[in-house]
């Protein structure tokens, strides 16, 4: 059964009465149960079903997290792009899940072991893994839960869990298949190690970050030397030393050419190390030109060592400190050694100074500790022909990065890779498929072979989370298997997400989907920006900025959002955080009101997704929840206005009536719409899209084409409402409000489906209310099927808008009361012109409120200005248009020149300062070009509104 054809179960009950404001947790949450009962977000696998495919793989979200803004984005983009699709007609896979998140999850159950007085050790690895699996079941589903209420169209009964039983037999066939392919292999290696976590880390989990440190040199005594010959290094990590193996020298440095071939005498152990040469490690620029040679603890001296053959001594415990390879200072913290190497270096006059000096000091993004550089015997997976693949499939086209400027980085990184270590020192995560035996022998298979007895031990470590991550695109679908949804959704067409995450998960699965798939995963890769707050700082507890969307979906006090910001923090300390990092926030003294769901989503789908930083201002979200406050208060009065009707049925016959021309305007702006919406979604420019979408139905449907039909519908007697005109209107009423709801379904979903359940629709005789369909499933509108661009219709209802604003701004300058009814002539030597305007004299009358007891008038330019009357220009290529409003009645003599002198003091003062911006050196020298630009169009406005205060003023001296 295809979703065309499926029938969801009977709708919710909807209120009839549309005049109760708009609560959008009683919508919301009724809604989304019913699209998951109805089956409104199935993949369907059957072969029968011959629909176009669409497959977004979900982000797997950690396992230990709850919902925070990055989620709430993710999400949005991602159910934009398939609820369009799915109203397309493709058959749509929005494959849901959630990862395992080794390391972090583990980090949070020993957290909690802690509290108790507890370790890991303390349970034992069966009994610690029990504990996590009931952490899990007790949490791990609170993200999925909170992803349903921003309305993610997943399809939540395939979700998986990456240790799922099915996803361990993924990840163990990847393994042993990479293994006997000869790419992955056991080597002692340098790696990074965290000692917090007492595990390994890839590079791309350890962050670099800037410190002021010190640049300390010391002296080598030459073996066999004179008295003074010795040879002087610079190092900002002194407590290394004790495991140095050689000095090396520039080959070409003639310092130290005497010295080529000779030995130092080390100061705390009972040996010596070599002078060798070494260009490639080298600056004789930076320091001493002399470096000391530490294999063990520094990728470059590893590769050093590598090259001269040079011993390699490990220091360190898996802690962090010293071992017995440190001899005297054994034991000790590497922050003490450091401390202590340097006092008895001074102590046997080896000093020689030291100078302040930047430094890159590597951090556990994990924990935050200071990377180690550890020896270690751990598995790996070359890289080399794995990344040349996934580079050829980006440069060949066969997947675009999207915005492509990522591109770059992406190359960057595989050009520059290294070989992967992706065994973890933890116990959750998937157990490296390996067995030891007593002498040493290793077996890799699926399952533990037959062969390997007592004696024999699986593999401790348990592999990267990343490595079953990377397999998701077709793990999750039922590899290595050759199941029907492996045939019909891989490759995916769109994979959505963070940049942040291009090295660690997408450049992964590329590799992997081209290696064990034989093509690429997905066509494109969507990458968004990262959310900070309306400063464009990024969102941290330590800064109390953070916002989880559910208190904007919801609602929430200050106190509860400064209790999860900062938690047990003074109230106005945390208030004060609060409000510097979101101004607009400043006056919400009780807390964020309930925005619902599709005012969230709404707010984010209008920022850029190819912005770095996306600044999330909560007054902007208030906006948007007036827009869907908008499209509620809207079809409710056009529900009204359409009354009894009911559409013809597809194929009747109807009375052949020429649309008004208001009708073709509306149908016309709603196929330009209708385009820009296609355009912006398929190209992830879904800003573009809700932005001219929020434009259309505010402006052009609301403003404009309601107001004009709203009288005319309102004041057909009961026999004229069968008119052909009159059911004319409302058709075209009724079927640009349906199109705009289907239009903005995808960017909120929730109150576009409450409302168009509501809208008229022909039945058959007979015919069940419950057998009507979601308008999940669309169909998407478009041009040329829903409306059609009308040129000349924009063209003319274009002259009409010009004429009305000209008149509404008179009304407004000179402060005519709301309710006031003016009189207005209209002049311009256009015959054509004239009758164009002339056809639309009641719309005008409308729209500008003039004389209920006459039309305004149109007559040939030409004669003098009537006195009490404000003339406004409107330029047109066939000849200027008059707009003559007379104000007599409206504004006395004295009101009108308290008013100008009112204006004439704030455009002054402005004026003042503008010319005196533009008048200064230094911001004619230093400004932006635009930025001048921009002050001299401010100055083009002021005088402008100083000319027509003087026209103001001759009108003034008119008036009684």
């Amino acid at each position: 059964m295809t979703d065309e054809t499926r029938k969801p179960d009977p709708i919710p009950a909807v209120t009839p009465d549309l005049t109760r404001p708009y609560e959008p947790r009683e919508v919301e949450s009724r809604w989304f149960a019913f699209w998951e009962a109805a089956g409104v977000f199935h993949a369907e696998e059957s072969a029968a079903d011959t629909r176009p495919t669409y497959c977004v793989p979900m982000p797997p979200p950690n396992v230990t997290g709850s919902l925070h803004m990055g989620h709430a984005l993710m999400t949005t983009l991602e159910d934009v792009l398939v609820r369009k699709k799915r109203m397309d007609g493709f058959n749509v896979l929005y494959q849901p899940g959630i990862d395992h998140a080794g390391i972090a999850t583990q980090t949070v159950v020993e957290r909690n072991l802690a509290r108790e007085g507890k370790t890991r050790a303390d349970l034992g690895r069966e009994a610690f893994e029990q504990r996590i699996w009931a952490w899990k079941a007790e949490s791990g589903g609170r993200i999925a839960e909170q992803q349903r209420v921003l309305g993610a169209s997943a399809d939540w009964k395939r979700s998986k869990f990456t240790m799922d039983p099915d996803q361990n037999v993924a990840v163990r066939e990847a393994f042993v298949r990479l293994f006997e392919e000869g790419l992955i292999y056991r080597a002692t290696r340098l790696i990074n190690w965290d000692p917090v976590l007492r595990t390994s880390l890839s590079d791309l989990e350890v962050e670099h970050e800037e410190n002021n440190g010190e640049l300390f040199e010391f002296a080598y005594k030459v073996a066999g030397g004179a008295e003074g010959d010795e040879l002087v290094v610079a190092t900002t990590r002194p407590e290394t030393m004790l495991g140095d193996t050689a000095v090396a020298v520039h080959p070409d440095d003639p310092r130290y050419t005497h010295l080529h071939g000779k030995r130092l005498v080390h100061p705390f152990a009972d040996r010596t190390i070599p002078v060798v040469t070494d260009a490639i490690l080298v600056d004789p620029k930076f320091g001493t030109g002399a470096v000391k040679v530490t294999p063990a603890h520094d990728f470059n001296d590893f590769a050093t060592g590598k090259r001269h053959g040079l011993e390699e001594i490990n220091l360190l415990h898996l802690d962090g400190t010293m071992n017995e390879n440190a001899g005297t200072f054994a034991g000790l913290t590497r922050e003490r050694a450091r401390t202590a190497v340097k006092r008895a270096l001074d102590e046997r006059g080896l000093v020689r100074g030291s100078k302040q000096h930047r430094l890159t000091v590597p951090k556990s993004q994990r924990s935050g500790t200071t990377v180690e550089p550890m020896l270690s015997t751990q598995w790996f997976v070359k890289m080399d022909g794995m990344a040349e693949r996934a580079l050829a499939a980006v440069r060949s086209g066969e997947t675009r990065i999207v915005p492509d400027e990522w591109q770059k980085t992406y190359d960057h990184f595989l050009e520059n890779i290294q070989d992967w270590c992706v065994s973890r020192q933890l116990w959750w995560g998937h157990q490296i498929p390996a067995w030891h035996g007593p002498d040493g022998a290793i077996r890799v298979a699926r399952e533990r072979p037959a062969e390997c007895g007592e004696g024999w031990t699986q593999d401790p470590d348990v592999l990267d989370t990343w490595f079953s991550s990377a397999l998701w695109p077709f793990a999750t679908l039922g590899w290595p298997e050759k199941t029907p949804m492996l045939e019909k959704f891989y490759p995916a067409s769109d994979l959505e997400t963070g940049y942040d995450i291009l090295f660690f998960w997408v450049a992964r699965m590329m590799m992997f989907g081209i290696h064990f798939m034989g093509r690429a995963p997905f066509s494109r890769v969507l990458l968004h920006g990262l959310i900070v707050d309306e400063t464009g700082e990024k969102m941290s507890k330590v800064k109390g900025n953070v916002i989880d969307p559910l208190d904007l979906v919801y609602g929430a006090t200050f106190a509860e959002v400064m209790e999860k910001t900062l938690p047990g923090a003074p109230k106005d300390e945390a208030f004060a955080k609060f409000k510097k990092a979101y101004p607009s926030a400043a006056t919400m003294e009780s807390g964020f009101p309930a925005y619902g769901a599709d005012a969230l989503r709404f707010t984010l789908t209008t920022f850029p997704p190819s912005n770095k930083r996306i600044a999330l201002a909560p007054k902007r979200i208030e906006g948007y929840r007036h827009f869907v406050n908008k499209v509620w208060n809207a079809t409710r009065l056009s529900l009204e206005l359409l009354g009894d009707f009911v559409p013809a049925a597809p194929g009747a016959q109807a009375d052949a009536v020429s649309p008004s021309p208001y009708d073709a305007w509306i149908l016309s702006r709603l196929a330009h719409a209708t385009q820009l919406a296609h355009t912006g979604i398929d190209a992830f420019r879904v800003d573009e899209a809700s932005n001219e979408l929020y434009r259309f139905f505010w402006y052009d449907f609301c403003d404009w084409y309601l107001e004009i039909v709203k009288p005319v519908l309102r004041g057909a007697r009961d026999a004229e409402s069968t008119t052909p005109a009159v059911l004319a209107i409302k058709a075209t009423l009724l079927r640009v409000l349906d199109a705009s709801l289907r239009l903005l379904h995808p960017m909120m979903p929730y109150v576009t489906e409450e409302l168009w359940q509501r809208l008229p629709r022909p039945t058959a005789p007979g015919a069940a209310a419950s057998a009507r369909r979601s308008i999940a499933f669309g169909p998407y509108p478009r041009a040329g099927v829903d409306a059609d661009v009308d040129p000349v219709a924009d063209a003319n209802m274009a002259v009409l808008q010009s004429v009305v604003v000209a008149a509404r701004t008179i009304r407004s300058e000179h402060e005519v009361h709301p309710g006031g009814e003016v009189k207005l002539t209209l002049r311009c030597d256009s015959a054509e012109l004239r009758a164009l305007l002339g056809e639309r004299l009641e719309a005008v009358r409308v729209l500008v409120k003039t004389d209920r007891a006459s039309l305004p008038t149109v007559e040939a330019t030409g004669g003098a200005r009537p006195k009490g009357t404000m003339v406004s220009i409107v330029p047109h290529e066939a000849g200027a248009i008059e707009v003559l409003l007379d104000l007599s009645g409206h504004v006395t003599k004295a009101k009108e020149l308290s008013r100008i002198a009112r204006e004439q003091k704030r455009i002054d003062k402005d004026l003042a300062a503008i010319e005196k911006k533009l008048g200064s050196k230094a911001f004619a020298e230093k400004a932006p070009p635009e930025v001048i630009a921009e002050a001299h169009g401010q100055q083009r406005g002021l005088l402008d509104a100083k000319a027509r205060l003087a026209e103001a003023q001759a009108l003034a001296e008119e008036l009684d």
